[in-house]
């Protein structure tokens, strides 16, 4: 017996065959970990896995800043006066979910916070012609909390209006340079059998061609991979060339 959301009492039973295949999931991904660890040993990729899985182990991955939740929220507009109501309604959905430890998604998702920016409602009436908010978010402790969040971000001074991160807007990126990194991903993730995604994505490639050196990709695991070859790339020091249909590398 489980008690809901809105306080409502669940019966459920659980079929014999329903316990057998949580069983049988048991016994069977068992036998998968071993033979996965087993090969992640015998490769040298056992160590990947570790670096990969301090980040999920480590508290700090789970923990939003309310303040901080509006930078999860994607907006087609910068405008510091529209990101400061995004910023507000961000912070009271995030306290409200933690408080009462539900998703934040159901208190009123993505979409209707950025249509709730857009509409700015200063009142009950208003606030019901959104399209987006859920029925139970349009009266009770949810309303009055996105009615506050709006008041506030419609007063917050401009000095204290929250800027979105530009740094990457003007970086002066070498295209040609781009493109020779990503014939070097693929190559050399299709030799290491790695997603290229899981490396790097287009916009960190773009980054590296632009000058950056702080990505993932040119750390760790990754950096062993794909991120050392990338940066004797960018240095000249090695070069790219086609033997039969494979791409490899060759010194300059």
């Amino acid at each position: 017996m489980l008690r809901g959301q809105w306080g409502c009492l669940y019966l459920f039973c659980v079929s014999d065959a329903q316990k057998e295949y949580a069983l049988a999931d048991v016994i069977h991904l068992r036998q998968i970990y071993e033979y996965l660890d087993e090969k992640l040993e015998e490769s040298g990729r056992a160590r990947w896995v570790k670096e990969e899985l301090s980040t999920l182990t480590t508290p700090e991955t789970y923990i939003t800043a309310p303040q901080d939740a509006w930078n999860r929220v994607k907006t087609r507009t910068s405008s510091p006066k529209f990101l400061a109501l995004v910023r507000e309604l961000a912070a009271f959905r995030e306290t409200y979910a933690q408080e009462r430890n539900i998703p934040r998604n159901r208190v009123f998702k993505d979409d209707a916070l950025v249509e709730l920016a857009s509409l700015k409602p200063s009142n009950s009436e208003e606030l019901g012609r959104s399209r987006l908010l859920l029925r139970e978010a349009r009266k009770g402790d949810i309303a009055e909390g996105i009615l506050k969040a709006i008041a506030k971000g419609r007063n917050t001074k401009p000095e204290d209006q929250p800027k979105p991160d530009r740094s990457r807007d003007k970086l002066q990126v070498n295209p040609a340079l781009a493109d020779l990194l990503r014939v070097l991903l693929k190559a050399k993730t299709e030799q290491a059998g790695v997603a290229a995604k899981l490396i790097a994505p287009a916009a960190d490639l773009d980054a590296i061609a632009a000058g950056l050196r702080d990505v993932p990709a040119l750390s760790g695991w990754r950096r062993e991979v794909f991120g050392t070859d990338a940066l004797r790339l960018c240095e000249g020091k090695i070069a790219l060339t086609a033997r039969g249909s494979d791409v490899v590398v060759v010194e300059v």
